[in-house]
């Protein structure tokens, strides 16, 4: 019935109403603070990766 159907749609806007506030809601802080330290954590990888990567070099140079 039509009443059935408003009463329905009423119910799915509060649902995605509820959604959106829980999304805008994301503490910031706290998730930049995350993505901070994962980025940190990458550079670091990088660093050791490339310092790795020049030792054979440097104990060849050692051995010329």
């Amino acid at each position: 019935t039509l009443e059935a159907n408003i009463a329905s749609l009423s119910i799915a806007k509060e649902n995605l109403i509820n959604s959106e506030s829980v999304l805008r809601d994301t503490d910031m802080a706290a998730e930049m603070s995350e993505f901070t330290k994962y980025q940190i954590m990458s550079q670091a990888a990088t660093a050791m990766l490339a310092q790795a990567n020049q030792t054979p070099n440097n104990v060849l140079s050692l051995l010329q």
